[in-house]
């Protein structure tokens, strides 16, 4: 499930470091599809989805030159934009598609809309040095979302189905019902191990972070005493402790001698819903935090009211406030670059637009890398590039149905897990299901449903590469593979429930996601394993050319993409800038 907007604080400090300094990371999960024409037709694909388009259907909006070109509107591309609009840069969005968003924008057809990805979200309500980095963002534009709370989702496991609340005890009670008898007093055990780590995780202000020598200031100055404080209150072996925040978080339960098998399940289970990875391939610092913020008195989750595009509208509020441009249907052909440096970028209609400081491209790594023209890229760049592991893609199933006759009681979130023994990470194994509209009934119809269905990340691409989208056998796959998401749904919402009666019945596929979204085979993003690889930082060979975006640190994600953009726009303005917003925002 695509987490929304809670993010561990202290590894962020890596990204800041300069390039000598090595550290390592993982990757966080999203989800994504794409959005409607902007005449407000819905024409459809043969994917089954609104059809995007790529020329330019508005005039340019002002000048065709900024002092930043920011290629993609996705979060991390907004949140960049956004900041150095605060930062009184001349900034301009360019976006292939008519929706600004990217990975996160919502889409309408027949009334019904939809999430395109992310749907579980924490954190936006939170201020100060602590809240996470979306967060930091939208109160640094002056905006803010308004959202519902909730702290439960349902889970059908091989064990059986129950309500699983966040907080510091409901969970025992699950665990003495579905695990053996000794699982309560592991899980005790285990939060009880890294609940003191979370101060150290969540140390330094994510806003606080920057790509260049200058973070000794903004951050590690600025926050010594914070995070000094964090170690002397974890004594010697807390303090021990934290060092295995950059290590994978299954260190931490091998330490601990953790042996039943649900609590290693379901801690696979979660690593894999934040980060795409198991146990042992996620960074601690992430399941530290997200542990310390799930299961501590109090907590709960928010969703946007009015759907995740309330999030994509907020960061463009705040961009345009402060005078920053974005221009839909403009696609990016190339960048360009003369002398080693970028400085523009070159329209698919032809048109040129110069930019004078900085081109930030919130492409993937390696649709960023089809953007250089060949010549300039060194070969040692294309090379690391070519060879990062990429994650597999996904199945989406998007609906929209009548609400008479289905269960009362259904909640926004239910996860699937048909069997442990194949792995979280197996393909057809786990499927996710939201149904925002229990929350927000604005996003559906009086009296309707809209239910978004995806099996995360596990969706591989060799099995629809080279397929004809128009043809029998493409159409044919779609009917097999989605197969495994509507037999969860039916379980879900119950007997009454009939497919063939939906309103909207869309199939994604890893060929919708390349094709709409321009990602390279439909990935979401570099699979990196804590332990085993770092996630490259923002700055490339060329100069005046920086990336942000889930190819960078700290990874895949709505947090994690929102902290690269910040670091970004951080790095492109003085250190005193950089500090006057950090005054003027209280962190």
């Amino acid at each position: 499930m695509a987490l929304g907007a809670t993010l561990h604080n202290f590894p962020q400090f890596q990204a800041s470091l300069p390039p000598s300094f090595k550290f390592k990371t993982c990757s966080r999960k999203r989800t994504v599809i794409l959005a409607r024409n902007s005449n407000g037709s819905e024409p459809s694909s043969s994917n089954g989805y609104p059809s995007a388009t790529t020329s330019q259907k508005k005039p340019f909006p002002g000048k065709s030159e900024a002092d930043v070109v920011v290629i993609g509107s996705g979060i991390g591309g907004l949140c960049c934009a956004g900041l150095l609009a605060r930062y009184q840069q001349d900034v301009l969005v360019l976006e292939s598609h008519d929706l600004p968003g990217g990975a996160a924008h919502s889409f309408e057809i027949k009334g019904f809309k939809f999430d395109s990805g992310p749907s579980l979200f924490s954190g936006f309500q939170s201020r100060g040095p602590q809240a996470n980095p979306l967060g930091q963002v939208l109160d640094a534009l002056g905006e803010s979302i308004a959202c519902t709370n909730y702290d439960s989702w349902m889970v059908y496991l091989p064990e059986g189905e129950f309500l699983s609340r966040i907080g510091p005890t409901e969970f025992f009670k699950d665990l003495e019902k579905y695990a053996s008898p000794d699982a309560a007093l592991e899980w005790k055990k285990l939060l009880d191990a890294i609940l003191p780590l979370s101060a150290a995780a969540m140390a330094l202000p994510p806003l606080s972070i920057r790509g260049d020598w200058g973070v000794i200031s903004t951050a590690a100055a600025r926050y010594a005493p914070s995070l000094l404080k964090s170690f002397s209150e974890m004594g010697p072996q807390g303090a021990l402790g934290a060092t295995k925040l950059l290590r994978p978080f299954s260190e931490i339960i091998d330490s601990l001698e953790l042996k039943d098998p649900f609590i290693r399940n379901w801690v696979d289970l979660l690593s894999f819903l934040l980060a795409g990875v198991k146990s042992n391939g996620i960074l601690s610092a992430e399941m530290v935090y997200m542990l310390a913020e799930w299961y501590k008195p109090g907590c709960t989750l928010e969703y946007p009211l009015h759907g995740s595009g309330a999030v994509v509208d907020a960061l463009v509020r705040g961009m345009q406030k402060f005078g920053g441009r974005i221009s839909l249907g403009s696609h990016v052909e190339n960048i360009v670059v003369e002398n080693g440096r970028a400085i523009g970028v070159k329209l698919k209609s032809g048109q040129f637009v110069r930019a004078k400081k900085a081109v930030v491209s919130n492409a993937s790594m390696w649709d960023t890398l089809k953007l250089i023209p060949k010549e300039v890229i060194p070969n040692s760049y294309k090379d690391k590039i070519k060879t990062t592991p990429q994650c597999e893609s996904f199945m989406h199933l998007h609906l929209g149905f009548d609400a008479e006759g289905i269960r009362e009681d259904l909640r926004i979130h239910h996860i699937i897990v048909n069997d442990w023994e194949r792995g979280v990470d197996a393909d057809q194994n786990v499927v996710l299901i939201s149904v925002p509209s229990v929350l927000s009934p604005d996003l559906a119809p009086p009296g309707k449903h809209v239910l978004h269905a995806y099996t995360p990340g596990t969706e591989p691409f060799k099995l629809w590469e080279g397929l004809d989208r128009r043809s029998s056998e493409y159409k044919q796959l779609k009917a097999e593979r989605s197969e495994v998401m509507w037999r969860a749904v039916e379980r879900v919402l119950g007997p009454n429930f009939n497919r063939e009666k939906c309103e909207v019945k869309l199939i994604g596929t890893p060929l919708t996601h390349q094709r709409f979204l321009r990602r390279n085979r439909g990935t979401y993003g570099p699979a990196i394993q804590a332990g085993k690889g770092t996630f490259p930082g923002h700055s490339t060979p060329i100069s005046q050319l920086y990336c942000c975006g889930d190819s960078t640190f700290p990874g895949i994600g709505v947090p994690a993409v929102a902290a690269s953009g910040a670091i970004v726009a951080n790095s492109l303005v003085s250190v005193s800038q950089h500090s006057q917003l950090l005054e003027a925002v209280g962190i």
